[in-house]
């Protein structure tokens, strides 16, 4: 059969990159072309291969009378190889061999000059080195190459070409460590035939690609030396008790820990952060978890692991939590951490305070305005009355909160922003009457109402801000999570003291946003208010994985699949902390100056909230950001596994076909 034509010495570079991609992101690999047709097939295999790229301009020796049979060569770093058994065989004399040497050693400096300039020669000691052409015939150059290469100590030779005659491949294979030769046709004939376009690179031509490959090669070296400062100050997680203790060390006296994630739907991340969170109870004397839940539903689960209600399991006590996306919150590992404060909660002295479990997010609209009436009906009767009549304002537009929105934000119908602002008003006017009547029991739950009308305000203003103008809603949502944040601080402060909170939301909302691009669209989030309002009493803790699967949906709404997430784009600070080769491994970089430095530099960083769409995963998953600004620490896991939802689709039990499918591979 016909073996296929490259259309070019740019395609054949291609093609024989991706059969040379084991020896991809090693620091040994050098790539060398024959100039001058090796260069652009070279390039693409550096290129590929994230290798330094450079020449290897050898000029045959050829006979005197018979120039086309060589009897040795002269290469780059001054080698020189003689043939000493054709030589004597032939009886060459001296001055003949002596003044072939020198006109070729005088062109070899030329090119020499031609290509690298005043660059040093390449120091191939200890290095596994790749010889390019762009093809073999006989493979005299080539062998040239290899007996002069040979002399300058290489730990290994690989040659690559994308054309060779197959008998000249295998008389090579008994010189090198490797051969590899992307097609070997036969008959073979000549290099050119495999060609589409074989025109003659030009002197010009490679220059130029030496050129783009040396700005490459100052990339990929600063590249290598942030990898492996990345590696240097990583502190491996083995799962042992102590993994984070250069955490609860950066912690030290801090009043708030905010921890992320880099979905919704990952176990490593729920888990990790739920045994941070046990360490900063038991240790530090946390005495709360605020998280990206909706304040009704959370509370709920704030009052069982208090052991104020009538749940007797935790499942019981999530039960609350129905809007979609149920998994964020009803999994298995939220379960196993709920039970744990319960138990722990359960063994303190009864003066002790307990730590509690309390939801920062405003979607909860109708659930908070049921439960604002269902306080102030056991309190205040008349004044229940009042406030039922003031909410029925949203009763025109039926139970659907974004049609409200839409309605009231673009003119069409008055909106209920008087209304609720005014229950508000009303509510905290009496807070002094009501807080008093039965202690710290009715203080607790004035407080519940009260964030529950202050939800109900925050909430309208949001879902009618949703159809004018994205930055603002996203500013009002997140507004709404740090007011929250601080008056529940200012509220547990009266109870007992100097307290401390532990935040979790998704990385999106606890790293700065001035350090990423959502900065540079106005928009700010819960981790910068964090910082600007309590400073250094604020540590900011951010999640990454490379590639794993994650529980998320394909649409708003939609059911909960298992997905695979794919290996992370290059560029990116997950594609970095894979090249660390750690499997799992938690970074602080306040005392590495080279570190943080690094980590300042923008690089894509990828997000998945509850919906993943790999299809479009540039677009919808990842943005630029300054790491090393954003967070004090971040925690890497290589692989991770989806969590589990408490109740399991078909889709998430049935999984995604894998990409390779049905190869496997």
């Amino acid at each position: 059969m016909q073996a296929p034509l490259f259309r070019d010495r740019k395609e054949a570079g291609q093609l024989l990159a991706a059969k040379l991609a084991a020896y991809a992101n090693r620091p040994d690999v050098l790539v060398l072309a024959l100039p001058r047709g090796g260069v652009p097939v070279a390039y693409e295999v550096a290129r590929a291969l994230k290798a330094p790229l450079d020449v290897f301009v050898v000029r045959k020796l050829g006979l005197p009378g018979h120039e086309e049979f060589a009897m040795g060569a002269v290469a780059t770093g001054g080698v020189r190889v003689l043939n000493d058994e054709l030589v004597r065989a032939l009886r060459i004399p001296e001055y003949l061999i002596d003044n072939v040497v020198a006109r070729e050693e005088q062109e070899l400096a030329r090119r020499e000059q031609l290509y690298r300039g005043n660059r040093p020669p390449p120091d191939v000691r200890g290095r596994t080195v790749i010889l390019v052409d762009d093809g073999l015939a006989t493979g005299a150059t080539m062998l040239a190459a290899i007996k002069a290469l040979q002399q300058q100590q290489p730990a290994r030779i690989v040659v690559a070409v994308p054309t060779a005659a197959p008998e000249t491949c295998e008389e090579l294979r008994a010189e090198v460590h490797d051969v590899i030769c992307a097609i070997t046709p036969q008959p073979f004939h000549a290099v050119g035939l495999w060609y589409e376009d074989f025109s003659q690179t030009t002197d010009e031509e490679v220059r130029n690609l030496l050129s783009l490959a040396g700005r490459k090669n100052v990339q990929n070296t600063t590249e290598s030396i942030l990898t492996k400062t990345v590696r240097e100050g990583a502190r491996t997680l083995t799962g042992a008790s102590q993994d984070y203790d250069p955490l609860i060390d950066l912690v030290g006296d801090a009043r708030f820990v905010l921890i992320g994630e880099a979905s919704h739907g990952t176990h490593d991340f729920y888990h990790e952060r739920a045994q941070i969170t046990e360490r900063l109870i038991k240790e530090k004397g946390f005495a709360a978890v605020a998280v990206e839940a909706d304040w009704p539903d959370a509370y709920r689960v704030n009052r069982f692991v208090r052991g104020m209600s009538g749940d007797v399991y935790a499942i019981e006590a999530l039960a609350d939590f129905r809007r979609f996306p149920t998994w964020m919150w009803r999994n298995t590992d939220v379960v196993e951490f709920i039970e744990w404060l319960r138990a722990y909660n359960d063994e303190l002295p009864p003066t002790a305070t307990k730590s509690g479990f309390y939801g920062l997010d405003l979607y909860s609209l109708r659930a908070s305005m049921e439960a604002v009436l269902s306080y102030l009906e056991k309190v205040d009767p008349d004044t229940a009355k009042q406030a039922r009549i003031r909410y029925a304002c949203f009763d025109h537009f039926g139970e659907d909160t974004q049609v409200y929105g839409f309605v009231t934000g673009t003119g069409l119908a008055k909106s209920c922003e008087e209304e609720v602002i005014n229950q508000l008003v009303e509510l905290q006017r009496q807070a002094m009457e009501y807080a008093q009547r039965d202690g710290r029991l009715a203080e607790d739950e004035f407080f519940y109402a009260e964030q529950n009308a202050r939800l109900v305000k925050n909430a309208e203003a949001y879902y009618r801000s949703m159809f004018l103008e994205k930055v603002s809603s996203w500013n009002l949502r997140d507004r709404h999570m740090a007011e929250t944040l601080d008056s529940l601080i200012t509220h547990l402060d009266r109870q007992g003291g100097r307290t401390k909170i532990v935040v979790w939301a998704h990385n999106s909302h606890v790293g700065d946003a001035r350090a990423t691009e959502m900065g540079q669209r106005s928009e700010l989030n819960i981790g910068q208010l964090a910082r600007e309002r309590y400073g250094r009493a604020a540590v900011l803790v951010g999640f990454t994985t490379y590639h794993g699967t994650v529980t998320a949906a394909s649409d708003w709404g939609a059911p909960a699949e298992r997905k695979f997430v794919r290996p992370a784009l290059a560029g990116s600070y997950e594609a970095l902390f894979h090249a660390a080769q750690i499997d799992r491994f938690l970074l602080t970089w306040r005392e590495l100056d080279i570190l943080a430095a690094g980590l300042g530099t923008p690089r894509l960083e990828r997000a998945i909230g509850v919906i993943y769409r790999p299809e479009t995963e540039r677009l919808s998953h990842y943005f630029h950001a300054r790491l090393g600004e954003q967070f004090d620490a971040v925690i890497h896991f290589d692989e991770t596994r989806a969590v589990e939802p408490l109740e399991r689709t078909a889709e998430w039990e049935a999984g995604e076909v894998p990409q390779t499918f049905p190869f496997a591979v």
